[in-house]
C-alpha cells in the first residue's frame, strides 16, 4: 500500500478487506477456533478507534490500557527490533534484523492505517544487523548496522539512493582483540545510539563476551575493555560546528571518537536526560548484566552516565560486588579496590529485576496518558520469569528514578514465590520501586505466546508502540475503558509433567545413554555459560547431573516438544535454522571444527523423538487443521497438518474411532483443556512418520 494513498481511500480499502475477511470466514466470531496471528488468539475485541483500531490481544496490563496487534509474522515480519515515527506523518520505520545471519536485515515502512495485508513496504534490504533508529537534530531518520550509522529518506521513491553514511568501522560481529585473536562472532554487535540536543552522538559498543573470563588464573585486566577503542563502553562522536555530521565519501577519514564511559556490558537501552547538560549527566543507561548461574542474580542496572567513569564490567556487578574471577586484578594496579573504594567506579543509580534484559527505555510525553507524563518506561526483554514486561518509574525533577530503602519488591512470573526483594551478596538493598504497564507476559496456551519487548516509541498522538521480536509483532498501546480483564493464569509445563517425562527417559536405557552423551559433550562444553549452568553443581553425581540437565531443558518454554524434535526451539537454535540467535555463540563453526559435534545434534533429535513410549504419527495432509479432544470430549484445540504426535493408544479405550496421543505443553491448545496424560484425535487424521 503506497504511503501516498489518501486517508479516505485507505478507509475504503480497509472496509473492503474487512468484508472479504468475513466472507472467507477468517475472522468469524462463530468459528470454532479463533484466528491466530504471531501466536495470539484474535477475537472480535479491538484496541483503539477508527483507522487505528486493532485486534486486542490478551496481555496482562495496567488498568486503563489495552494492546492492539498492528502487524505480525503473517505480514512478513521476521525479526523486528526497533521502531520510530516519521516526523509529521502517520508512518513508522521498523528495523527487522531478519535473523542472526550477516545480511538478512531490512528497514520497513509501516502504514498502520492501510489494510492488513498491505501495511509493510520494504525500504532497504541486505543490511547487517539493523537495530538503532532515531530522528536526528536535522529531523532526518538515522539507522545503525553492526559497524555503521547512516541516514536516509524513507519517503523517497528510491530510499537506497538517499543513504549517507556518517559513522563507519566500529567494532561489529567480526572483530580482532588486542592480543590478535580473531572472533567471527562478537557477543553484542548491535549499535544503539542517541543524539543529544547539541547534535553529539553517543553509541553503544557492546562487549565481545559475557564476562571476559579467560583460563584461570586471571591476572590482567580485560584487554577488550581497555584503550581508546574499548568495547563494553559508550563512544562519543562530536559533529562539526554546524551540528550535523557530514556524509562520508570513499577515502574520507573516519570521524574521531572518544570513549565517554566504560564498564557497560551492553547498553541497549539509552535515554537522554531531560536536563542534559545542566545536571551533569549525559543520559540514563539500562545495563544487561552478566549471566550468572543464579536466576536471581546479578540484578540489572539503571546507570546515570558521567563522562570518564567506569561502571564495573567485568570487574563488578550489582552494588559494588567484586567479580570473584578478577580477584587478582582488583588487588593492585589501576583497578585496585575498584568496586569498593575506587574513585573511577560509579555504582548503579538503581537496580532492576535480575536477568530482565532492558532493551528499550524512554520518558513518556503525550496527551493520551496524562498519568504517565514525564515518567520513565523500561521494556524488559528477558526470557526468565523476571522479564517479559514493561516497567514505569516515577522520577525526580532531573528525570532520575526515585530510590526507596530496603525492602523493595519485584514480581516474578509463574513462580512459587511470586514476589522477591532486591538483594545482593550483602543482603537486601534499596532500589527505585516501579509499576508494571505490562506484567507477566508469560505464555498461556491458546491465548498468547511469551512476550519479549524490544523497541519502543511514543507516537505524536501519545500512543505507545512496541516491537516484540520473539513472536514477530508490532503492538500499539491505547486507552481502554472499564476494568481490565483478570490476569491470565500460568500455563507452563508443570513439575508433575516434567517428572513424568524424566521418568520416561530414565526407563529407556538408550535414551539414558543419549542424555549422558549430550550432557557431557554439549551442555557442559558449550551451554552452561549462558543458561544458569543447567542446574548442574560440582558435587552432584553423574546421574544427578543428567537429571538436572534434562529437567532444565524440559522447563524452558518451547525448547522441547517430546516426540517431535523439529518443532522445538532447542533444535532450531542449535542448528541455526531459526530467527533466534544461534546457540551457542559461534556454533556455526562447530560441526567443522569439533569432531562429533554434528552427531551430538543428531543425538539430541533422537532423545526428543524417542522420549515418550508410543508410535510417532503425523497429522494427515488435507484440511489445514485437525481438532483434538480431552478425556471428557471437550474440544481442546486444532493441530496443523504435518505436525507429529506420539500415539499411546492406536484405538483409544472407550473412544471408538479415536487414537490417544501425548504432547504436553502444546501451543495448539485452545485454553479449554490443561496439559494432561493425553488427548484424542480421529484415527483417520493420522499417518505413520516416514
Amino acid at each position: 500500500m503506497s504511503h501516498f494513498t489518501s486517508k479516505r481511500e485507505r478507509r475504503r480499502l480497509r472496509a473492503c478487506a474487512g468484508v472479504l475477511t468475513a466472507l472467507l470466514g477468517l475472522g468469524s466470531v462463530a468459528s470454532s477456533e479463533p484466528l491466530r496471528r504471531s501466536g495470539y488468539a484474535i477475537g472480535a475485541d479491538t484496541c483503539g478507534n477508527g483507522d487505528l483500531a486493532f485486534a486486542r490481544i490478551q496481555i496482562d496490563m495496567k488498568a486503563g490500557f489495552c494492546a492492539g496487534l498492528v502487524a505480525s509474522e503473517e505480514d512478513g515480519l521476521k525479526f523486528p527490533r526497533s521502531i520510530v515515527q516519521v516526523p509529521g506523518r502517520d508512518l513508522f520505520v521498523v528495523a527487522d534484523m531478519g535473523g542472526w545471519g550477516h545480511t538478512d536485515g531490512r528497514l520497513l515502512l509501516l502504514d498502520p492505517r492501510a489494510p492488513q495485508a498491505g501495511r509493510l513496504k520494504e525500504l532497504l534490504a541486505g543490511i547487517e544487523y539493523p537495530f538503532g533508529l532515531a530522528i536526528g537534530p536535522d529531523k532526518k531518520l538515522y539507522a545503525s548496522t553492526a559497524e555503521t550509522i547512516f541516514r536516509f529518506d524513507p519517503l523517497a521513491d528510491n530510499p537506497r539512493g538517499t543513504v549517507e553514511t556518517i559513522i563507519r568501522h566500529m567494532p561489529g560481529r567480526r572483530i580482532t582483540l588486542p592480543d590478535g585473536t580473531r572472533l567471527e562472532e562478537s557477543a553484542h554487535p548491535l549499535k544503539q545510539f542517541v543524539f543529544d540536543r547539541n547534535g553529539r552522538l553517543f553509541v553503544n559498543v557492546g562487549s565481545h563476551s559475557d564476562d571476559c573470563i579467560t583460563p584461570a588464573p586471571i591476572t590482567k585486566p580485560c584487554a577488550a575493555a581497555e584503550g581508546a577503542s574499548a568495547m563494553a563502553s559508550i563512544w562519543l562522536f562530536v559533529p562539526p560546528a554546524s551540528g550535523v555530521f557530514p556524509a562520508l565519501n570513499p577515502g574520507d577519514p573516519d570521524p574521531p571518537h572518544t570513549v565517554y564511559a566504560r564498564g557497560l556490558r551492553n547498553s541497549m537501552a539509552l535515554v537522554l536526560h531531560p536536563n542534559f547538560p545542566d545536571a551533569g549527566y549525559a543520559f540514563l543507561q539500562g545495563e544487561n548484566g552478566r549471566d550468572l548461574p543464579d536466576i536471581f542474580k546479578p540484578n540489572e542496572e539503571i546507570n546515570a552516565i558521567l563522562q570518564g567513569r567506569h561502571y564495573g564490567w567485568p570487574y563488578c556487578y550489582d552494588l559494588s560486588t567484586p567479580s570473584p574471577e578478577f580477584r587478582n586484578v582488583l588487588q593492585g594496579g589501576v583497578y585496585k579496590s575498584l568496586c569498593t573504594a575506587g574513585a573511577l567506579y560509579k555504582p548503579p543509580l538503581t537496580l532492576m529485576p535480575p536477568h530482565g534484559a532492558p532493551l528499550a527505555m524512554l520518558y513518556y510525553h503525550g496527551a493520551k496518558f496524562p498519568e504517565l507524563e514525564g515518567k520513565l518506561l523500561v521494556g524488559l526483554h528477558g526470557y526468565r520469569p523476571t522479564g517479559s514486561r514493561v516497567l514505569v518509574y516515577d522520577v525526580d525533577d532531573h528525570g532520575f528514578p526515585k530510590p526507596s530503602p530496603a525492602p523493595v519488591h519485584y514480581h516474578v512470573s509463574c513462580a512459587a514465590e511470586p514476589t522477591r526483594s532486591f538483594q545482593t551478596d550483602a543482603g537486601e538493598v534499596g532500589a527505585a520501586p516501579f509499576e508494571e504497564l505490562i506484567a507477566g507476559w508469560h505464555r498461556v496456551n491458546g491465548a498468547r505466546p511469551q512476550g519479549a519487548p524490544v523497541g519502543m516509541t511514543v507516537a505524536e498522538d501519545g500512543a505507545i508502540w512496541l516491537i516484540e521480536d520473539k513472536n514477530q509483532s508490532v503492538i500499539r498501546i491505547d486507552r481502554a475503558a472499564g476494568d481490565p480483564p483478570p490476569p491470565l493464569p500460568c500455563d507452563t509445563r508443570s513439575e508433575a509433567m516434567i517428572d513424568q517425562l524424566a521418568a520416561f527417559v530414565a526407563r529407556d536405557a538408550q535414551n539414558t545413554a543419549r542424555l549422558t552423551t549430550l550432557r557431557r559433550g554439549l551442555v557442559e562444553r558449550h551451554c552452561v555459560g549462558c543458561h544458569s549452568d543447567f542446574g548442574l553443581k560440582p558435587a552432584r553425581s553423574e546421574a544427578e547431573k543428567d537429571r538436572a540437565a534434562l529437567r532444565f531443558m524440559l522447563a524452558q518454554d518451547g525448547w522441547i516438544y517430546p516426540g517431535d524434535p523439529s518443532s522445538g526451539k532447542l533444535r532450531t537454535r542449535l542448528r541455526g535454522i531459526g530467527a533466534e540467535k544461534l546457540m551457542p555463540p559461534g556454533g556455526e563453526s562447530l560441526p567443522k571444527t569439533e569432531p562429533g559435534y554434528a552427531r551430538l545434534l543428531d543425538t539430541m533429535d533422537l532423545l526428543v523423538a524417542k522420549m515418550i513410549p508410543g508410535t510417532r504419527m503425523r497429522i494427515k495432509p488435507g484440511p489445514p487443521q485437525r481438532k483434538f479432544f480431552g478425556k471428557t470430549n471437550k474440544e481442546c484445540g486444532e493441530i496443523p497438518a504435518a505436525k507429529v504426535v506420539v500415539v499411546t493408544q492406536r484405538s483409544a479405550v472407550d473412544k471408538p474411532g479415536f487414537s490417544q496421543f501425548f504432547r504436553p505443553a502444546d501451543p495448539y491448545l485452545n485454553g479449554e483443556c490443561t496439559d494432561g496424560d493425553g488427548y484424542f484425535i480421529r484415527q483417520e487424521f493420522l499417518v505413520p512418520v516416514q
